[in-house]
């Protein structure tokens, strides 16, 4: 069964670092990862007056899949910003892991990475809702503490312990 978990964080704290660095992890384990990325604006991947962008734009086809060597990019009329957990039953079947960049508010378990120059105090707060939410925080903070596990870039090990952490803590998606 897949499981998910989210990378959240300040904008410019490393989120897509540190996915990219967990991605790369689990795919060293042996595990079938698979990532979605939270926008809050359009995804600019096709260009004005391609073929593909005709097809979408002008045709307003609903869906359209673009077939090239050795990817293939699905492009979908959407009317609302779907959850992770939907997004991810639909769209990634087979996956062992899926990794979710964004969608703070989600109510899946969350990594948090922190960096002091991205502000002064991370989203992270003992009295939120959702604070059992929160797997670890990996930052490079040194006086940080948490009610959760405080990992820090130059501990030894922390990406692997890191993954650990998020592989048992991750939300099993039924």
């Amino acid at each position: 069964m897949a499981r998910i978990i989210s990378i959240i964080g300040l904008k410019n704290a490393g989120k897509t670092t540190l996915a990219v660095a967990l991605s790369s992890e689990f795919v060293r384990k042996g595990k079938r990862v698979m990532t979605i990325k939270h926008a809050t604006h359009p995804a600019d991947i096709d260009r004005e007056g391609s073929d593909s962008y005709r097809h979408f734009h002008e045709g307003k086809a609903e869906r359209v899949l673009i077939a090239g060597p050795a990817q293939r990019i699905v492009i979908e009329r959407s009317p609302d910003d779907t959850d992770p957990e939907s997004l991810a039953r639909r769209y990634f079947a087979g996956a062992d892991i899926v990794l979710v960049e964004g969608f703070k508010t989600a109510p899946i378990p969350k990594i948090e990475v922190y960096r002091r120059e991205a502000g002064p105090t991370p989203l992270f707060r003992a009295d939120l809702a959702n604070a059992a939410d929160w797997v670890a925080i990996v930052t490079d903070d040194e006086k940080l503490q948490a009610a959760c596990p405080v990992l820090r870039f130059r501990d030894t090990m922390w990406l692997h312990l890191l993954a650990n952490l998020a592989w048992d803590r991750a939300k099993p998606l039924s």
